[in-house]
């Protein structure tokens, strides 16, 4: 079985990569440097708390890069040329996608069995960016969920392979939420790559739904997240 990652280098995509080619053999991780650039601030102190949290908890507070953990290759974009060719010449028969810009057409094509997207939500209600945070500042928990789709041509719009909610806890704080969405995610493509390893094939069904899109949020409505999360885990048993 021949993987294929196509990510952005932070901690818990070094995590990610660390946790699952510790199960299964990742033949190559292809590395997206340019990320969208919102014409508003969308940075907020506990981000800044998150990625130290991370880095403490799973890297002993360690720098941490893709290029130190698995055979990486670095691009600006997935969709360039340069991108593609070597996708196609590495022949994956299973590409996951975790935290990338959207994907053009040919690139999808490039890998038969189909390309598998991990969705920070449940795409049959939030589809895009920042959807976790954006269910939070809805007062939406129970939709704080993770989803492993297959990817199509239509954004997050792929038939499911898998859906769970994450496991929140009594005074979990915020910065936290992403270190066990990360966990998750691992059970999610865990579970998806041993059916695989069985048949050869992985079972997904159609949405039901299209959710609704999502951007970025702004910096000012994630403080606003920040307390609504931390008001609704003190109240958890």
């Amino acid at each position: 079985m021949r993987i294929v990652l196509l990510t952005t280098d932070t901690s818990h995509h070094c995590y990610f990569v660390r946790e699952l080619s510790a199960r299964f053999p990742i033949e190559a991780v292809l590395v997206e440097g340019n990320t969208l650039n919102p014409p508003f601030d969308v940075n907020h102190p506990f981000e800044i708390v998150r990625d130290d949290y991370e880095r403490r908890v799973w890297f002993d507070g360690e720098p941490v890069s893709l290029l130190d953990l698995a055979s990486a290759k670095a691009f600006g974009s997935l969709n360039d040329d340069d991108a593609l060719n070597v996708l196609a010449e590495l022949q994956p028969d299973i590409v996951l996608v975790f935290g990338t810009g959207r994907l053009s057409s040919d690139l999808i094509k490039t890998c038969p069995e189909g390309i598998l997207n991990l969705h920070g939500g449940d795409p049959e209600q939030d589809r895009g960016l920042d959807t976790h945070l954006w269910a939070i500042y809805e007062d939406r928990f129970d939709d704080l969920v993770t989803t492993l789709h297959r990817v199509n041509d239509r954004l997050d719009d792929g038939e499911v392979v898998g859906k769970a909610p994450i496991p929140l806890h009594r005074q979990m704080k915020l910065h936290e939420l992403r270190r066990f969405n990360t966990a998750l995610c691992l059970e999610l493509v865990g579970s998806a790559l041993d059916e695989y390893q069985r048949c050869r094939h992985i079972s997904s069904r159609p949405q039901q739904t299209r959710g609704r899109y999502y951007s970025f949020m702004p910096a000012e409505l994630k403080a606003t997240c920040q307390q609504k999360f931390e008001q609704h885990t003190s109240r958890l048993h």
